[in-house]
C-alpha cells in the first residue's frame, strides 16, 4: 500500500468512493455500523482539492482504498454547514488552554476507507500521514463527528486519541470538534 498526496487523476476514484460512503447512500444501519461521510465532494471539487495538495490517499497498486481531506479552514470555497458551524464556534471551542480560533489549525476530514480494507491499518497510516504533513502547517488538525457516528469517535478518539474540543449545533444536527496535536 503506498500512501501519498492525491493527484488530480485520482478524481474520479476518490469520487466514486466518496459517494459510496456518503450519508445519503447509506441505510440507516449501515450508517451505524460503519459510519459515513457527508458533504459535496464532486469530481471538480476533488480535482481542485488534489491540486492543491489537500488530500492524501492509500494507493493499492493503483485502487484507491482510502482518503482523507486536510485543507486550511478558510480554504473551502463553499464549505458545508458543519464546517461553517465549526469555523463560527471556533472562539468557544478550547485547544491546549486557549480558544481553537488562536491556534493555528488544519480540518482533517472527510475520511473514507473502501469497505475491502477497513481493519486493515488504512485509516490509521492516513491519519500518521496527515499528522505529518500537517505539522510544518499547524499545531493541530481538527475534525468534527456528527453525534449519531458512532463509528467514526471509535476510529478517531478512542483509537487514535483526538481529543473533543467540545460541541456545536448546525440545522438541529451536535457535532463534536475533535484535534490532534501535529508531530
Amino acid at each position: 500500500m503506498e500512501y501519498r498526496y492525491a493527484t488530480e487523476a485520482d478524481a474520479p476514484a476518490m469520487a466514486e468512493l466518496f459517494a459510496a460512503n456518503h450519508h445519503d447512500a447509506l441505510t440507516e444501519r449501515q450508517r451505524a455500523e460503519q459510519g459515513f461521510v457527508q458533504g459535496r465532494l464532486d469530481i471538480g471539487a476533488l480535482r481542485a482539492m488534489a491540486g492543491a495538495r489537500e488530500l492524501l490517499v492509500a494507493d493499492d497498486a493503483g485502487r484507491i482504498a482510502g482518503l482523507l481531506a486536510l485543507s486550511p479552514p478558510t480554504a473551502l470555497a463553499d464549505p458545508p454547514p458543519p464546517v461553517e458551524g465549526l469555523l463560527r464556534a471556533q472562539a468557544a471551542l478550547e485547544w491546549q488552554g486557549r480558544p481553537l480560533a488562536e491556534a493555528r489549525w488544519l480540518l482533517y476530514g472527510p475520511v473514507v476507507v473502501d469497505a475491502a480494507y477497513r481493519g486493515r491499518g488504512v485509516a490509521r497510516a492516513l491519519f500518521t500521514m496527515a499528522v505529518s504533513a500537517a505539522s510544518e502547517r499547524a499545531e493541530a488538525v481538527v475534525a468534527f463527528i456528527e453525534a449519531g457516528n458512532v463509528p467514526s469517535w471509535e476510529v478517531h478518539v478512542d483509537g487514535f486519541g483526538m481529543v473533543p474540543l467540545g460541541e456545536f449545533v448546525v440545522d438541529g444536527r451536535t457535532y463534536s470538534a475533535v484535534a490532534a496535536a501535529t508531530l
